[in-house]
């Protein structure tokens, strides 16, 4: 959570920072995001390395890209023992409501032997933690078998922390260090360190948004920004 305290000096382009989605401003940012998409369909991991060193100032390589057991028990130390509790607390009442809107399987045996029904499958194959979980516990509640999750690294090559212990809580199966309209393009089409996936779901900057836009098709997506935090403005 962000809270901005209005001041004459913050007033000054406040409302250009809040309207940067608007459809107003997508022109200038879609032909960078459909080179860095392209590059990376073509190019894979190549691509998606030289994009980390570029944006995120972090050297990457295959062996490196996933998050491993290791750096996510070091997470659990670098993080206050009460935001571990929250977070386990939110996980469990996100868990619980998306619980209540699973669909039940139903049959209806008619005396001529006819039977009527409908059965329910799960749909799919396969750093804000607050988000972590809005997005990782539904699917997992609708029987999602496999969750990645792609998030940008540090310079350091270490990867927020919360955002570690979050995923973890949530039960994401694989973490991948990189972000951006990058990692949207490695999800789309794969590469050789991230798998193709089914389906995109999260929020991220401009240019994450018009890449999900920019692949929609390819892959599925939520909507083109994401699940979104409250804003709230107060006078």
């Amino acid at each position: 959570m962000r809270i901005v305290k209005l001041t004459a000096e913050s007033k000054k382009g406040l409302l250009e920072d809040l309207l940067q989605r608007s459809p107003n401003h997508y022109g200038q940012y879609e032909s960078a995001v459909a080179e860095i998409i392209e590059t990376v369909k073509k190019g894979g991991d190549e691509a998606l390395f030289s994009y980390t060193e570029k944006f995120d100032h972090c050297k990457m390589d295959a062996a490196h890209i996933r998050v491993t057991r290791e750096e996510i028990d070091e997470a659990y130390q670098k993080v206050d023992a009460d935001f571990v509790e929250v977070m386990k607390k939110s996980a469990a009442n996100i868990r619980a409501f998306h619980e209540k809107q699973l669909r039940n399987s139903w049959f209806d045996p008619k005396p001529d032997g006819t039977i009527l029904g409908m059965k329910i499958l799960p749909g799919g194959k396969a750093a804000y933690p607050s988000s972590v979980l809005m997005n990782v516990l539904p699917a997992k509640v609708a029987g999602v078998e496999r969750i990645i999750m792609t998030t940008p690294p540090g310079a350091d090559g270490k990867v927020n922390p919360g955002t570690l212990v979050a995923a973890h809580i949530a039960g994401v199966d694989e973490i991948y260090k990189v972000g951006g309209a990058q990692a949207i393009a490695a999800m789309a089409f794969g590469t050789q360190s991230i798998p193709k996936v089914d389906k995109i779901t999260g929020p991220g900057n401009i240019f994450v948004a018009l890449a999900k836009k920019a692949c929609f098709g390819y892959v599925s997506i939520d909507s083109i920004a994401g699940p979104s935090e409250i804003l709230v403005i107060a006078d």
